[in-house]
């Protein structure tokens, strides 16, 4: 009974998918119904008066369908009222899960449409005769909507083809499985003296094969048959089994008695190595041996154990000196070996900071000769881990000193050469044109990093000389242009009020307008008295900024969030995520070089001209511009790190 139910709940037990339409149907394939392959439009005109003998009227296809179901349409409404609507139903057929698709209502739906093209063609021979025209030269007219239905027809008969597939395939691929399963209890069957082993898989496997689902039908009973066979193999062999065990658990005690008198002999033994060898013998043969019954196992092995507690309390004695000095000496040399891996050599980028971490390298070096041998399994290998770490530390100084030299060397020739063009423009009286390109020599200066100590004060000294030489040279020549500074200074000093005039409570759109018409009004003034214009410009900027943080001109935080947008449509994305945080981190550690370079370049400031100064506290304002880049950097790169 239990395996026909089952075979009958495999049978019936279908679970149809949802099987996509949009099958596509090559344009020279025929036409296709539910129940077989359409010879094409002009045979189904060819056919028609034998489809008039054997057609179903509506009224009777419907007394059919709806007989004995009080919740099916009537009559009029089960009929399609034109061929028009015939097609909308189909099309909305099309549309439905193949799992839903009721092959009698297309059936029904095909029907109707050739029961109304019928009548179509009647009426029109008729009517063709009646014009006075012979009955023999009349050719029916085509119909675009017999193309329509073909196409409807196909659709739907692909979508169920697929659904039908694909529901074969789900079967086959739980007969598969439940042939696996069968075939693994088979072998667990087969193996005779490990089946009380085999009995929580045994039991998984039983599970697995209830939870496999359905398979083919004509396959459902045979896979039963095989499985019920297997089982019940499993079950006979876990009797005989048991038989056999307890035969093996008395001849395993005796086994182990005999192991237990040999070890308590050993505790005569003068050789306490010897005799610590020949108890791992017997411990390897107590492992060979086989378990005894379940209430004598505790017992057995604690004679056992005590035994053998008495040769490893001897053997420990004899060895624990040296193995304790073994110990301490792999303990000190794995310390020294952490302590110089973890020197970063990615954050050496200075002279000291090599020479410290040299003086570190050696100090490590004359501890480890101090020390003696660790145990032979890992001397040899902490040597060697300390010493390439050593060669490493020393080839990468090496290579840094080498890039460094080179590099200041090449940073000194461009600095000279800087010197050079400047001193070859000091003397010229083409005010402007010369003074944009000092402030275009000053700004490559700035972009040129360190050079050697002892040449630094001096050619930063030649530089600022033949820059103050002209700038004081046309400060005398172009004494004339003070009154028109003096007018701009009053303009600018206009402009910082009317941006100091803008309230707190402000509409911000208002004031947004009016502090981009003030920034294009003060672009337009020209230059003011050289001593008033950091003051200006320092004022200048703290009012924008004031308002910058008060109204968010800067749409900081609006950026900020556009950024937190794009990441959130990154997420789940490790690759694209990855990406730019690579991108991030490479222009966080370029903001961070710049910063570093300018820091060593004020190390070298000692002015006391305007010029200078004025060019010190430029090098200033950029370094806090780059800091406050690197904090956006740094937010950004947390935000990634939050999502990956």
């Amino acid at each position: 009974m239990e395996l026909r139910d089952h075979a009958s709940s495999e049978l019936e037990n279908v679970k149809p998918e949802e099987v996509s339409l949009s099958v596509e149907i090559p344009a020279d394939a025929p036409l296709v119904n539910d129940e077989t392959v359409d010879s094409g439009v002009n045979e189904e005109r060819e056919k028609e008066t034998d489809a008039a003998q054997t057609d179903v009227s509506a009224e009777e296809e419907c007394a059919e369908v709806t007989d004995g179901d009080a919740s099916a349409p009537d009559v009029a409404s089960c009929r399609p009222a034109s061929k028009e609507e015939v097609i909308d139903r189909l099309a909305e057929i099309s549309l439905r899960p193949a799992a839903e698709i009721s092959r009698d209502e297309v059936t029904r739906l095909r029907q109707a449409f050739h029961a109304l093209r019928k009548n179509e063609l009647v009426a029109e021979k008729e009517a063709f005769i009646a014009a006075g025209n012979e009955e023999a030269d009349y050719l029916p007219a085509l119909d675009p909507l017999e193309e329509r239905l073909g196409e409807l027809l196909n659709n739907i008969k692909a979508a169920k083809a697929l659904f039908l597939v694909k529901q074969d395939e789900e079967r086959r691929g739980n007969l598969a499985r439940k042939r696996d399963i069968i075939k693994e209890l088979d072998e667990m069957a087969a193996d005779t003296d490990n089946v009380n082993r085999h009995f929580p898989r045994f039991r998984e496997l039983t599970q697995a094969f209830k939870d496999a689902g359905d398979v083919p039908p004509t396959d459902a009973t045979d896979v039963w048959r095989d499985y019920q066979a297997v089982v019940e193999r499993f079950y006979d062999q876990l009797k005989v089994n048991k038989d056999l065990r307890d035969y093996d658990f008395r001849k395993n005690l005796d086994m182990k008695q005999l192991l237990i008198d040999e070890a308590q002999k050993l505790d005569a033994e003068s050789d306490v190595v010897t005799a610590f060898r020949r108890l791992q013998d017997l411990h390897e043969k107590w492992r060979d041996v086989g378990p005894v019954a379940k209430e004598l196992r505790e017992e057995i092995w604690n004679r056992f154990k005590e035994a053998s507690a008495v040769i490893n309390k001897k053997y420990q004695t004899f060895f624990e000196e040296r193995k304790e000095r073994e110990r301490e000496n792999e303990e000190k040399k794995t310390a020294i070996c952490e302590r110089v891996e973890a020197i970063d050599l990615s954050t050496l980028t200075a002279h000291s900071a090599w020479e410290q971490a040299t003086k570190e390298i050696i100090a490590a070096q004359e501890e480890w000769k101090k020390l003696g041998f660790a145990s032979k399994k890992v001397n040899n290998a902490l040597f060697a881990r300390f010493r390439k770490t050593c060669d490493d530390f020393f080839t990468a100084k090496g290579e840094y000193f080498r890039r460094v030299r080179d590099a200041r060397n090449t940073n000194l020739e461009r600095k000279i050469a800087l010197c050079e063009r400047a001193e070859a423009l000091k003397d010229s009286t083409e005010w402007k044109k010369t003074a944009e390109e000092m402030a275009r020599l000053q700004q490559e200066w700035k972009s040129i990093g360190a050079v050697d100590k002892k040449h630094s004060d001096a050619v930063w000294r030649r530089f600022l000389d033949a820059c103050d030489y002209f700038f004081d040279a046309r400060k005398k020549a172009t004494s004339g242009q003070r009154r028109t500074e003096r007018e701009n200074l009053r303009a600018k000093e206009e402009v910082v009020a009317s941006l100091k005039a803008i309230a707190d409570d402000t509409p911000r759109e208002e004031a947004i307008a009016k502090v981009k018409e003030l920034q294009a009004a003060w672009q337009g003034i020209g230059h003011v008295p050289f001593r008033d214009k950091d003051k200006i410009n320092e004022e200048y900027r703290a009012a924008v900024g004031r308002l910058y943080e008060h109204f968010d001109i800067r749409e900081k935080r609006a950026r900020m969030e556009a950024f937190a947008g794009n990441i959130r449509e990154m997420h789940g994305d490790e690759n694209r995520l990855g990406r730019e945080r690579e991108r991030l981190v490479r222009a966080l550690e370029q903001k961070r070089a710049e910063i570093k370079t300018y820091e060593n370049n004020l190390g070298f400031f000692n002015v006391t001209s305007k010029s200078g100064n004025a060019l010190l506290r430029d090098m200033e304002r950029k370094i806090e511009h780059l800091k406050e880049d690197l904090k956006s950097l740094e937010e950004k790169i947390r935000l990634i790190d939050s999502n990956i």
